[in-house]
């Protein structure tokens, strides 16, 4: 591997750590849920999330300049917008927080935040592995056990939208958690479309 071509794949595992990064603070904050200390929390969300932003920019800059990179430019480019979207998607959970005006989290949602920090986990380990992958015994077992995680995401999405309809909330509760249950779902998506991106380069490039 050329020396350059380092660059690409640090960029991209410093992009899953402030994912993961991202996805525990937001356990952190429904784990000690105080609707006074939200916004407060919004901005320390968003400074990850700032960092995270550097990076994207960071590898359109490299790819501007770029004469040959490792595998396609379009490639590395949608990757680094796939890893970008995880924070972004992480971030927009809090802001629904605010937008509705949450008094207190429920129980489940505190456990599908866990499961993005596990899914946020398994993205690191897959970038970690992302630039031996021609020789990587690990990367493809690590991109079914993200699917994996990310079925898991989506039977808590469902069973808690359901719970929503069989506790009798009340109709302004339900609108606001299911805004909030389907933010949440948006970032096991985005976790493993960003998995699945990673299996297409590998695919195209051995």
């Amino acid at each position: 591997m050329a020396k350059g071509d380092k660059f690409y794949f640090e960029n991209f595992a410093a992009s899953a750590a402030l994912s993961k990064e991202a996805a525990s603070y937001l356990v952190e904050c429904l784990e000690n849920y105080d609707p006074e200390k939200l916004e407060q929390m919004m901005v320390s969300m968003h400074g990850i999330e700032h960092r995270a932003d550097k990076k994207k920019h960071e590898m359109n800059a490299a790819l501007a300049k770029a004469f040959v990179t490792p595998v396609d430019r379009e490639d590395l480019d949608m990757l680094s917008h796939r890893l970008d979207d995880v924070t972004d998607k992480i971030e927009e959970v809090l802001q629904m927080f605010y937008i509705n005006n949450i008094q207190s989290v429920d129980p489940a949602a505190v456990e599908f935040a866990k499961n993005i920090v596990k899914a946020c986990d398994v993205l690191c380990s897959v970038m970690g592995e992302f630039e031996n992958f021609k020789r990587s015994k690990k990367i493809h077992d690590l991109i079914i056990v993200l699917n994996d995680v990310e079925e898991d995401c989506d039977k808590l999405y469902l069973q808690s939208m359901r719970a929503l309809s069989v506790n009798g909330a009340d109709a302004l509760t339900v609108i606001a958690w299911r805004d909030i249950y389907a933010c949440l779902e948006a970032c096991a998506d985005a976790c493993e479309h960003a998995g699945d991106c990673v299996g297409s380069v590998i695919m195209k490039n051995t």
